[in-house]
């Protein structure tokens, strides 16, 4: 019999209100971590993206906090993008309301003022971005004395982004007698250091790999002169579905999305100059179906965790093994699979065999064979974003705290685009290029039947 939330030891009103989102069956990483930190155990968790992390550290936290005086929040989480801080809240907000909590997020690129009102009336848990916090901080508009509960998600990407000294700054300001949790992607370097000084005999969870599994996923490079990538990209999406395009540049970025949306591919673009609310309704809409490929930067691509993305493109070829592990792995998660499509322009194949060689993957470096004049489906906006969403996957998400309550949405259908990359010619069945014939053959998705779906 399958262990409930229920079984782990839940309160009732945060298993009710689960079960009300269709969150029934516990992911590994919760099943493992979610017990110790209900008895109070600092913990330390590798655990993947897709996991199911947050609900593993948002349930016992939202369990266990107590009511907070005004401006002294009695859990803190830190989260190294504004994304990811406003996914948590988000996924969590609900929960903290059946136990009668209240959770706001706080992050750069938004008014302060409105994050200091809200302080003031008292928040229990406060789900944060380091520099926006130590803002407050240094304004004195928060206080960290009574945050008896602190939680560090994606440490390793703290550290990756500079914020260590910030994260040390911070966690010596908040109870002295505190449960300490942290959730990372690696445990060395950095993120070890931060385990042996602010965590006491800490529990080690650690669950899947520990980097993307690019064995599940489909890899293809095809050797694409820079006039041909946008017709063959826009090709791409209408033929797989949701889709990240990865830029290296934020102006490349805004231009593709632009001569993306004239091929009838709506295409939005995510990056550091991007407001707040611009990058907040990207993802929501990508999420939603409304557009169907998000243009990203490396940097702005930390805080994307959607589920239900079929395929990513490197439009600009990687200069790190690391960030081609880190970009494909936006696709093929909680179980699913996905395809990653590199286009590699001529003067870039040495590099990337080299990379190839490093991280075991294929090493053919193919052109699509109808490459001379790509042959692009008939695009309108209307048919492309038919093909989007039929393409994305039959599931149930958790909506964000906007809608102020969770939905459910179910979206099926067959593929009308071209048939699925072929292993040998390195492009869609038969042929190698962006046209086949035949549905694509999608990924199932993790816990279809109860099993839950929220992000990260």
């Amino acid at each position: 019999m399958a262990t409930t939330f229920s079984d782990l030891g839940v309160p009732a009103p945060i298993v009710e209100v689960l079960d009300q989102q269709r969150i029934r069956t516990p992911f590994e990483i919760q099943t493992a971590s979610i017990p110790d930190l209900m008895n109070g155990r600092d913990v330390v968790a590798r655990a993947p993206t897709g996991s199911g992390k947050t609900l593993a550290f948002g349930i016992p936290l939202v369990a266990a906090v107590k009511k907070a005086e005004p401006k002294r929040p009695a859990a803190l989480v830190l989260a190294p993008t504004r994304e990811l801080a406003d996914q948590i809240a988000s996924d969590l907000s609900l929960l903290a309301e059946a136990v009668g909590r209240r959770i706001i997020a706080v992050y750069g690129g938004v008014g302060i003022e409105p994050q200091v009102k809200k302080l003031q009336r008292g928040v229990d848990v406060l789900v944060a971005t380091p520099g926006r916090l130590e803002d407050l901080i240094s304004r004195r508009s928060v206080s960290l004395a009574d945050a008896s509960i602190v939680v560090i998600d994606e440490a390793d990407r703290m550290a990756d982004m500079g914020f260590m000294p910030v994260v040390k700054r911070i966690l010596d300001q908040t109870a002295n007698k505190r449960q300490t949790v942290l959730y990372s992607a690696t445990l060395d370097g950095d993120v070890g250091k931060l385990i042996k000084r602010y965590q006491t005999n800490p529990v080690r969870h650690e669950v899947g790999p520990a980097s993307p599994d690019l064995k599940a996923m489909e890899h293809f490079f095809w050797e694409v002169p820079r006039t041909a990538r946008v017709p063959l990209c826009a090709s791409v999406i209408a033929t797989f579905g949701p889709t990240i395009v990865f830029s290296r540049t934020r102006h490349g970025a805004d231009r593709l999305a632009k001569q993306l949306g004239r091929m009838g591919v709506k295409a939005a673009a995510i990056h550091g100059n991007r407001s707040q609310s611009q990058r907040t309704r990207a993802l929501d809409d990508f999420s939603r179906g409304k557009a169907h490929a998000l243009v990203a930067t490396d940097v702005a691509a930390r805080g994307i965790h959607v589920d239900g993305v079929e395929c990513v493109i490197h439009f600009d070829p990687v200069d790190e093994d690391s960030a081609y592990v880190h970009r494909s792995g936006r696709t093929a998660r909680a179980g699913a699979s996905g395809k990653v499509i590199s286009f590699v322009d001529p003067s870039q194949i040495k590099a990337v065999r080299t990379m190839q060689r490093h991280l075991d993957l294929p090493s053919e470096i193919v052109k699509p064979p109808e490459f001379e004049g790509v042959e692009m489906p008939e695009l309108t906006p209307d048919t492309a974003g038919d093909r989007a969403r039929d393409n994305r996957p039959s599931e149930n998400r958790q909506q964000s705290k906007r809608s102020s309550k969770a939905r459910t949405r179910s979206t099926g259908g067959k593929s009308r685009g071209a048939g699925k990359p072929g292993t040998r010619s390195g492009g869609p069945q038969g042929k190698g290029g962006p046209k086949g014939s035949g549905g694509s053959k999608r990924g199932g998705s993790n816990n279809k039947s109860g099993g839950n779906r929220g992000p990260g």
